[in-house]
């Protein structure tokens, strides 16, 4: 992520209504995603039930919340026996009903992301065409990305049918993360050289760097973050400022007296107070 540092500001107020979720709502959409799937059906379930907040939003936060689920359940569903019992299920299946939705319908009815039971089903495949030889993770990356390179047509089907509906996991999530994170990165690198800012003042606080993160700030990322980044951070450059560009849990922002300063973007209505060329860190 982008650190931007020596850069700044005085901000009178600003225009754009924070994106904040309040602990107790965050837990009750967390207690919605427990019966949802990664799909984009269950995102307007949550759109319905929390019409307030914005589709972005609620997609960050059902993502890392099916995340963490996935996670949890991750030791059963990888045991050998039980990959063994997902791959000749698949297998049977696809003899009878080969032009059924297979993989998608064995996710379900496991609890498991579609896109991660694909990528133990090839696995199994491969390893079985190679007498048991583990295929390299690059063959295997290779073909969940580009299914038309398995060497069985149908299975081949079946993965590409996982990646295209599996919303939180897979090699199509993994590119729409990393081209949203650079884009947003870019959008605080461009406002920032647009004002040739030095320093930045956000509510009476010196920033000396700007994280930019393009997810939902919840308990879990942010402490992670805050003993893995933002606090080394804090000891070499001082304080700074942290954009969850889709909302954060509005308890967290709890750390300014320690020098850190969460905001949902851009600081608006800035009033410079220094001068000088933006120095950025990618």
């Amino acid at each position: 992520m982008d650190r931007v540092r020596d850069s700044s500001a005085s901000v009178a107020g600003e225009a754009v209504e924070l994106v904040r979720v309040c602990r107790a709502e965050y837990r009750a959409i967390g207690r919605l995603t427990e019966r949802l799937r990664p799909t984009r059906q269950s995102i307007r379930t949550l759109q319905t039930q929390f019409p307030h907040l914005p589709p972005s939003t609620l997609l960050s936060i059902f993502s890392q919340e099916y995340q963490k689920r996935m996670k949890r359940s991750m030791v059963r569903h990888h045991a050998p026996d039980v990959v063994k019992e997902y791959y000749q299920r698949y297998r049977s299946e696809a003899k009878t009903r080969p032009a059924a939705p297979l993989l998608l319908e064995l996710a379900n009815q496991v609890d498991l992301s579609p896109a991660l039971l694909a990528r133990l089903i090839v696995e199994c495949f491969l390893e079985e065409r190679q007498a048991s030889v583990a295929a390299s993770r690059h063959v295997l990356n290779n073909m969940l990305r580009e299914p038309y390179l398995i060497p069985d047509l149908l299975l081949a089907k079946h993965v590409e049918q996982c990646t295209v509906n599996d919303c939180c996991y897979g090699p199509l999530v993994d590119c729409i993360k990393h081209a949203i994170g650079l884009e947003h990165e870019d959008l605080l690198r461009d406002k920032l050289r647009e004002r040739n800012l030095s320093f930045l003042a956000v509510d009476g606080h010196i920033v000396h760097w700007i994280e930019s993160k393009a997810s939902f700030g919840d308990d879990h990322s942010h402490h992670t973050y805050l003993n893995e980044q933002f606090w080394s951070y804090c000891n070499r450059f001082g304080p700074g400022l942290v954009i969850y560009w889709y909302g954060f849990i509005s308890e967290l922002d709890c750390q300014r007296d320690r020098g850190i300063l969460l905001r949902d973007g851009f600081p608006s209505d800035i009033v410079t107070l220094c001068q000088g060329p933006a120095r950025s860190r990618v």
